[in-house]
């Protein structure tokens, strides 16, 4: 096999993988607060403590997808632009 048809293959194989994953699960981790909905502090004993709540994912601890994202965008703009069957 040449390189650009293993090239492609992979890429092939990256985007569906990544296209199930968005379908199966849309919503990831926060990645600022690692998915704990807030911030860790330690207090001056050294000790853990909980810190402010994730102004990112509002204190949920998830985010949805780019993939999920973009999808759901795309879908926006075909309803809006798609005329509703009269009957």
């Amino acid at each position: 096999m040449t390189p650009i048809l293993l090239a492609i293959a992979c890429l092939t194989f990256v985007t569906l993988g990544y296209g199930g994953l968005c379908a199966a699960s849309p919503f990831g981790n926060c990645r600022k607060c690692h998915g704990m909905g807030h911030k860790l502090k330690a207090d001056r004993k050294g000790r853990l403590k909980r810190g402010k709540d994730c102004r990112r994912c509002h204190a949920t601890g998830k985010r949805i997808r780019v993939g999920r994202w973009l999808y759901n965008r795309f879908a926006r703009i075909y309803r809006a632009g798609t005329p509703t069957p009269k009957g």
